[in-house]
């Protein structure tokens, strides 16, 4: 009879809320309880707030009406509404913000930085210089704006990269390099709106304020093919990024090649944050504060990228929620709702660090 108090076979504790569970194959599997409860209550909390937020709209749709809907069990009207007309939207919303969220975590954890994200490095403003070339002076198609934004944020981000390395790529002069690339990047795109016409300038400003309306199955598609092939690569690498927040040299001691590492993971946050901003235009301030309310919560260290990732969702889908709720569908672009959350969390944050002694 096993004695009170000592772990059952098979598992054994490390840390406060962190659990060794040996599986039959041999393998540990290190499982932190904290993070594993928040992240399945997060995707509790997006599952829930998606079905609302089908259901809200001009023709409102009862909860159970939606999942009958998406079950192929409803009326057709239901079905066309919900599956033709909603969901997309939805779908972009939860990827846009799993994909900023993500990448915010990725950025914050290379940078060791809180203020490390894709809003103040310029690559959000990068994108957007990207696809006002092609609204601009180009009059270009959705498509074509969307490889614009891509290609924007690519050039942007390499940019940074280069100009911030010297012997290797490191926190401040990351984002110090990436405050100014922002505010070039910045004068650039207001110098665009003024040299367009009425009409394309009327277009270029709807694309920058960050918006789910009108989004359908073509934006779908390829933000989902870049996460399934992005996600996999950046948690196959996750435990590369948590020994490089050790510094560089335990890292190396710990045969970790951190330059490989940093550049591999730097440029898929890059493809993440341009391939949102490219679907959804630059919503803002998403990927400053996801990772950090994700690790307020899970209270553990590290990048947190999955729970990172359920935030960043939540965060996106509750603000285009509350905005079709309070001033009615379409109304109100969701990044507006993120930018003004957002800037009272930056200001928080920013006292908080100042306080902390260290900024």
């Amino acid at each position: 009879m096993r004695k009170s108090g000592v772990p059952e076979p098979g598992t054994h504790d490390h840390a406060p809320g962190t659990r060794t569970v040996r599986t039959p194959g041999g393998l540990s599997l290190r499982v932190d309880v904290r993070a594993s409860t928040v992240v399945v209550a997060l995707l509790l909390a997006v599952l829930t707030a998606s079905v609302v937020l089908i259901g809200t709209g001009d023709f409102p749709i009862p909860a159970a009406d939606v999942l009958k809907a998406l079950v192929g069990d409803g009326n057709q009207g239901q079905e066309f509404i919900v599956n033709e007309l909603r969901l997309p939207r939805v779908l972009v919303g939860l990827l846009v913000g799993a994909s900023l969220g993500l990448g915010g975590a990725l950025f914050q954890s290379i940078s060791r930085n809180p203020l490390g994200s894709p809003d103040v490095l310029g690559l959000a403003q990068g994108s957007t210089a990207g696809a006002l070339v092609m609204i601009v002076l180009f009059s270009g198609s959705a498509g074509q704006v969307t490889v614009g934004a891509l290609v924007g944020g690519l050039a942007t981000g390499l940019a940074i990269y280069l100009l911030a390395w010297k012997r290797g790529v490191h926190g401040y002069r990351l984002v110090l390099v990436g405050i100014g690339v922002s505010a070039i990047v910045t004068a650039v795109n207001g110098y665009l709106i003024t040299k367009a016409d009425l009409v394309d300038a009327a277009r270029a400003v709807v694309w920058m304020t960050g918006s789910l309306n009108g989004r359908d199955w073509s934006q779908v598609w390829p933000l989902l093919w870049m996460c399934v092939v992005l996600v996999p690569l950046v948690l196959a690498n996750a435990r590369g990024l948590r020994l490089t927040e050790m510094g560089d040299d335990v890292s190396y001691a710990l045969g970790v090649r951190v330059e490989r590492v940093r550049l591999l993971l730097m440029v898929a946050a890059v493809l993440l944050t341009a391939g949102a901003t490219a679907a959804a235009g630059p919503v803002g301030f998403v990927a400053l504060t996801a990772p950090q309310l994700a690790r307020r919560l899970t209270r553990s260290p590290g990048p947190n990228l999955v729970a990172s990732m359920c935030m960043g969702a939540t965060l996106l889908i509750a603000a285009d929620l509350a905005s079709q709720r309070a001033f009615g569908a379409d109304q109100l672009p969701v990044g507006v709702v993120t930018g003004v959350l957002g800037g009272v969390y930056l200001l928080w944050l920013l006292v908080t660090e100042r306080r902390a002694g260290r900024i």
